[in-house]
């Protein structure tokens, strides 16, 4: 799901504890979190409901003034459900201290690179972890389509490799582009050290 950064901020504040999507199917399930920039969020409730049922409060709670505005931004179509989407702020994403973390020992540090190699083994691409680690440091916020040109990789394919990096603290996303955690610049200097050209 997709929210605006000043919606996120309302959910993060507790102002806001709704959405609505007119969807095929809904995006989410009950108990499943979402990583968003103000941190993890929860869905604690998943309910199809129909247009009468939403109420001006309900617009309210999903940071809409009135229960017209909320439903003229939904997705048209009759094949569309209208579901009401319960959200609730459960704390900082994990991924941002991870980030942060360089304290980290020689073991710590061959256990990282070898969970990339890991990934590099089950890419159907061959190995790209430590060449999108330095394509990354070399080009800071550069947009993620001229990252993979680079790479001659398809841009969504190279945006979920970036993810994949992402979970391990390596990366962080910019307003355009991402950049080399601390902790990612670490790992990519050990890889550098240990096999030096």
């Amino acid at each position: 799901m997709l929210f605006t950064h000043d919606v996120l901020v309302k959910i993060a504040s507790g102002d806001v504890d709704l959405a609505f999507r007119r969807r095929r199917t809904p995006a989410v399930r009950l108990g499943s979190t979402l990583r968003t920039e103000v941190g993890v969020l929860e869905v604690d409730e998943v309910a199809a409901v129909s247009e009468a049922s939403v109420t001006d409060r309900d617009a309210q709670r999903a940071g809409y003034a009135t229960k017209p505005e909320v439903l003229a931004h939904q997705r048209p179509g009759e094949d569309r459900q209208l579901y009401r989407i319960g959200l609730r702020f459960v704390g900082a994403d994990p991924r941002v201290s991870l980030r942060s973390d360089t304290d980290l020992s020689a073991k710590d540090l061959d256990e990282i690179v070898a969970g990339l190699r890991r990934l590099d083994a089950r890419s159907g691409h061959g190995p790209w972890t430590t060449a999108m680690l330095e394509l990354i440091d070399a080009n800071p916020a550069v947009r993620a389509a001229d990252l993979a040109a680079g790479l001659d990789r398809e841009k969504l394919l190279f945006k979920v490799d970036v993810r994949k990096l992402k979970e391990r603290g390596l990366t962080e996303s910019l307003d355009v582009g991402y950049r080399l955690s601390p902790r990612g610049r670490l790992v990519l200097d050990h890889i550098q050290r240990s096999n030096p050209t």
